[in-house]
C-alpha cells in the first residue's frame, strides 16, 4: 500500500507542471489576466474539440495530416538509411567531402523550396509530401553516417576474424550498433515534420490539422485554433512514444548482443 502511494505521489510530481499549466490556462483568461478574444480557456477549447470529434472531421484532419507525415518520414528513413550505412561505412572519405554540402541543404527550410516541388509535382499531395521528405531526409541522414562510423573497429575485426562476410557483419555489428543513434535522428525528423506541417497543409489543402488551424485563424474561431494546436501536440508526442516504443523492442544493442551470446 504504501508503494502504491509512493508511486502514485511521484506521478502526479511528473504531471504538476502539465496540471498547473492547465489550471492556469482556465483560470487567466476567465480574471482577465490574459485576453480570453486571443487565448480562450481551456474549457472552451475542449469543446471545440469535442464539436470536431463529435461530427468526425477531427478525425478526417488527423487522418490526412498522418498520412502526409508518415508518408514523407518513411521516405525519408527509406532513402537516408541505407545512403548512411554507404557513406559512412563504404566511403568515409566521400562522406568527409560531402558534409558540408549536406551541412548546406540541412540549413534549407523544406517549405522555401514549396515552389520548386510544386513545379515538379504540382500542388498536391506529393508537393505537401516533399516538404516534409526534405526537411526529415538530412537529421536522419547525419545520424545514420554518426552512428555507423561510431560503432567500435573492434567489433568488427572480431567478426572478420570468425570468418563472417559482410552480409552478417552489417545484420550482427553495424546495424545494431547504429540503430540507437539513428532513432535519434528519426525522432528529431518526426519532430521536424510536425512543424512543417502546418506551413504544408496551408498551401492547397483542404484537410489536415494545419489547414484547419490556418482556417481557424482566417474565420477568427480561436477555441477550434487551440483545438487543432493541442490535437498536432499530441500527435507529435504519440508519434515520439511509439519510435521509443519500437527502438526498445527491436533494437537494443545490449540486450540483441547479449542474447546471441
Amino acid at each position: 500500500m504504501k508503494d502504491n502511494l509512493q508511486a502514485l505521489s511521484i506521478k502526479l510530481v511528473d504531471f504538476s507542471g502539465i496540471i498547473t499549466f492547465f489550471l492556469l490556462w482556465e483560470i487567466l483568461p476567465r480574471i482577465g489576466v490574459v485576453d480570453g478574444q486571443f487565448i480562450p480557456p481551456i474549457s472552451e477549447v475542449l469543446v471545440a474539440l469535442w464539436i470536431l470529434a463529435s461530427d468526425g472531421s477531427l478525425f478526417i484532419h488527423i487522418a490526412a495530416s498522418l498520412q502526409r507525415t508518415v508518408i514523407g518520414l518513411i521516405l525519408a528513413i527509406v532513402v537516408a538509411v541505407p545512403m548512411g550505412f554507404i557513406l559512412g561505412g563504404v566511403f568515409p572519405a566521400l562522406s568527409r567531402q560531402l558534409r558540408p554540402l549536406f551541412r548546406l541543404f540541412g540549413q534549407i527550410n523544406g517549405f522555401s523550396l514549396f515552389p520548386v516541388f510544386m513545379l515538379f509535382f504540382g500542388i498536391g499531395e506529393s508537393a505537401k509530401v516533399s516538404i516534409i521528405f526534405w526537411s526529415t531526409l538530412w537529421p536522419v541522414l547525419f545520424t545514420t553516417i554518426s552512428g555507423v562510423q561510431q560503432v567500435d573497429p573492434l567489433y568488427i575485426k572480431s567478426a572478420r576474424s570468425i570468418g563472417a562476410n559482410k552480409f552478417i557483419i552489417f545484420r550482427k555489428v553495424l546495424l545494431p550498433g547504429a540503430a540507437p543513434v539513428i532513432f535519434t535522428g528519426v525522432r528529431t525528423g518526426a519532430t521536424i515534420a510536425f512543424l512543417l506541417l502546418m506551413a504544408a497543409e496551408v498551401i492547397g489543402a483542404s484537410a489536415g490539422l494545419g489547414w484547419l488551424i490556418h482556417n481557424s485563424a482566417m474565420n477568427n474561431i480561436i477555441p477550434r485554433l487551440f483545438a487543432g494546436v493541442i490535437t498536432i501536440a499530441v500527435l507529435g508526442v504519440f508519434i515520439t512514444y511509439l519510435i521509443d516504443y519500437v527502438e526498445e523492442s527491436v533494437v537494443d544493442w545490449k540486450q540483441h548482443t547479449g542474447k546471441e551470446n
